[in-house]
């Protein structure tokens, strides 16, 4: 095997790669040796087929398959005796288009290589820990939100008008050309004004109804309503009203914190605490974290991939295009260019990201089968009733696992980091964590 460089600029590289003829033909050899005792032809015994034979029967099969493998040999052999870590697929060709039985293989071999990381003294940052003090009166607030979210709701007084917020007991039929239709008609319905739970239009026209008024709603179903029959079509609904409730927050005690699970309010004040804390511990978080991409983004600086760039760039345009565009769910869509503000965020993510995965490496960072374990189990929580189909996906999906992995190894690299940089904590107001992760979304 032969490798002659004929690029070096930057980080491309390329090599024209010569695999001999008699390399190639002693392998077609080996391999026809190496199959000769299993094979048998009419005439001739088991193992005793001349090699001859074995050649004119099987030699072309054997020849593709045996310079596919002279090709990939020759590129492995390359990357290992140089070092170089190509940033993608390289890109292989034969230059010889008349190729034939006898010649040698001349392949053209191109790729990007991924850039030395240099050493950084990760001891030069200095970043703040933020720190938010759980009082009684965050744990008041949190008991007094769970006390709305248990709402009950009681009779108003005799001749009260109902109001948005409030819940109105409703008999009602509906008809489209004064036709009663299915799915239309039901009593003692509880319906919460202002919850939207019923079709554009409806609720408004029951605000300041009374107990035991008939009241006749005029709406118009959607043109995009689910049942054909119904979409877009003009409907009357003739509705009595049998009470007005009014919404009374749930008394905080004991009965209170049954309803969320908890033993007894002591026990849901536990709880509450120990979830704003770990609420609060996960926000300062992104916020140190966000400092620390920021920090290493100004200390460390190394050429990049090109086509690592241009793929980031195209990614993040894409996604944005997308999320300004969500009814465009497929991508028959106009073709998207990135934006120079795109292309910085690319050149960040992919520095960065190139960086991250150095640490990990040299600092041996792993991720145990546990862990993935847990990721996986707590993902699978976003789809209730569906987890064990999410499993059966997460195993046969190589592209998933990465997905759930690629998180959890960063998060260890920045613990790595963090240990070794200047970390002081200081102590802020639940409403400057606020403003601090709010202005993530800003920067």
């Amino acid at each position: 095997m032969q490798v002659t460089e004929t690029l070096n600029e930057g980080l491309k590289r390329a090599y024209a790669v010569t695999v001999t003829a008699q390399e190639l033909e002693d392998k077609v050899t080996s391999k026809l040796k190496e199959a000769q005792p299993n094979v048998e032809i009419k005439g001739f015994r088991k193992g005793k087929v001349p090699l001859a034979m074995l050649r004119k029967q099987f030699g072309p099969s054997v020849l593709g398959e045996a310079l596919q493998e002279s090709v990939d040999g020759a590129v492995s052999s390359h990357f290992e005796d140089s070092g170089d870590k190509p940033a993608g697929q390289p890109d292989i060709k034969m230059t010889k288009e008349d190729w034939k039985e006898g010649d040698d293989v001349e392949v053209a071999l191109t790729y990007e290589c991924l850039p030395a990381i240099p050493e950084t003294d990760f001891s030069k940052l200095k970043l703040e820990k933020l720190v938010v003090k759980i009082d009684d009166a965050d744990i008041t607030e949190a008991l007094e939100n769970l006390a709305k979210s248990a709402t009950n709701y009681e009779d108003k007084k005799k001749g009260a008008k109902a109001k948005d917020g409030d819940q109105v007991v409703i008999n009602f039929l509906g008809k489209v050309d004064d036709v009663a239709f299915e799915g239309g008609k039901g009593d003692d319905y509880p319906l919460v004004l202002g919850s939207n739970s019923f079709i554009p239009g409806f609720e408004e026209q029951l605000v300041g109804a009374k107990a035991g008024d008939d009241v006749e709603v005029k709406v118009k179903f959607p043109d995009e309503y689910g049942s054909e029959a119904l979409a877009g079509k003009d409907a009357v609904f003739a509705c009595t009203v049998n009470a007005v409730k009014g919404a009374v927050d749930a008394p905080i005690d004991d009965e209170l914190a049954k309803k969320f699970g908890s033993e007894s309010l002591d026990d849901l004040k536990t709880q509450v605490s120990d979830r704003l804390t770990t609420e609060y511990a996960g926000a300062a978080r992104m916020v140190t974290k966000r400092a620390l991409m920021d920090a290493l983004d100004k200390l460390v600086d190394f050429e990049l991939p090109p086509s690592l760039v241009e793929s980031e760039a195209n990614g993040i345009a894409h996604q944005l295009w997308h999320e300004e565009n969500p009814d465009v769910q497929g991508h028959d869509h106009p073709e998207i260019t990135p934006t120079d503000e795109h292309n910085k965020l690319a050149v960040r993510r992919v520095r960065l990201g190139l960086l991250l995965a150095e640490v990990g490496s040299v600092t041996n960072v792993t991720i145990t089968d546990a862990e993935m374990q847990q990721a996986v189990m707590q993902q699978a929580q976003q789809y209730p009733g569906q987890e064990r189909e999410f499993f059966e996906y997460v195993q046969k999906d190589q592209q998933a696992i990465q997905q759930i992995r690629a998180p959890l190894f960063e998060d260890k690299v920045v613990d790595h980091i963090l240990e070794q940089a200047e970390v002081k904590e200081k102590s802020i107001s639940k409403d400057d964590l606020q403003k601090a992760v709010e202005a993530l979304d800003d920067a």
